[in-house]
């Protein structure tokens, strides 16, 4: 039985003929450079911004290039602001948020995979139906959770326990690590077992090494999740001192000149755009990771 013929947006026969070929490449280069502009513009505009004078970013004419440039906006905004402490805020929490992320998720993803237990299903399906509630419904409860904490009755408002907590427990990553692990073969785990290692060790020793593509893209996704956000840490971080550089900005906003505002905007999206341009196979390579062959 022949297999099925491959359907495109372009006819296989019409990619024969010369008409054909440059009509797809048109229309491919149309598409990429689209996109590009269409991610790459704002980033340009805003660090081109930074590199204007105030007055220039007033002006209602704007032009593609400073008319004056100037680029110490960045060491003061640097400087002026204390951008370093606040940059030193969101490491920490990002940091904590990834540790907690990857030993809990990890653990719940084994145990529904591997373990199962009585009722995993359930749990799942209802881990899963949290995804389906918009964030803003979730902020008072949470709220309130990390106000007074069940059982130890802590508080743990201007603490980094607030933004840890609450990330820890991530439905889509539970999920993505469950799909993976079910996708390990049986026998590697049978093998293990019948060489004596118990559950704890095969997940160390045998699952973990095999899971790093998925891991990378956890990791990545705690991060990045952190580290951009912004209400839930306005919420929860009140004392300055402790705040993130993304709550930081939108405070000293009335206080800094429109081009240092840019600029502290600039490099604290600069590490994520790092991260994604080191990681980006990674992160593909996790998404699309499919069964193993053993």
């Amino acid at each position: 039985m022949s297999a099925p013929a491959e359907r495109t947006l372009i006819a296989p026969t019409e990619m024969n003929r010369r008409a054909g070929r440059l009509l797809y490449r048109f229309v491919l280069v149309l598409t990429v450079t689209g996109f590009t502009l269409a991610f790459v513009f704002p980033l340009y505009w805003m660090a081109s911004g930074a590199l204007k004078s105030s007055a220039e970013l007033a002006d209602p004419n704007p032009t593609p290039l400073p008319r004056s440039w100037h680029p110490e906006s960045y060491s003061e905004a640097w400087t002026n602001v204390g951008l370093g402490q606040y940059f030193l805020n969101t490491l920490l929490l990002a940091v904590g948020a990834w540790l907690t992320q990857v030993i809990v998720d990890v653990a719940a993803a084994y145990a529904l995979s591997r373990l199962r237990p009585v009722l995993g299903n359930v749990v799942l399906g209802m881990m899963l139906a949290t995804l389906m509630l918009p964030v803003s419904a979730l902020l008072v409860p949470t709220y309130l959770t990390v106000t007074d904490v069940p059982l130890i009755h802590a508080n743990l408002i201007n603490t980094p326990w607030a933004i840890w907590l609450p990330a820890c427990a991530n439905a889509f990553n539970i999920f993505i690590l469950k799909r993976f692990f079910d996708q390990i073969p049986g026998e590697l785990l049978e093998s293990a077992r019948l060489d004596g290692a118990g559950p704890v060790r095969i997940l160390w020793s045998l699952i973990l090494p095999l899971s790093r593509p998925v891991l990378a893209v956890v990791s990545i996704f705690a991060v990045v999740g952190v580290w951009k956000d912004f209400l839930w840490p306005l919420l929860v971080l009140p004392d300055p001192a402790r705040q993130p550089i993304t709550v930081a900005l939108n405070r000293l906003a009335e206080f800094m000149p429109a081009n240092q505002l840019l600029a502290g905007m600039v490099m604290a999206s600069v590490p994520l755009l790092v991260i994604f341009l080191i990681f980006q196979r990674h992160i593909i390579a996790g998404l699309t990771a499919g069964s193993l062959k053993g």
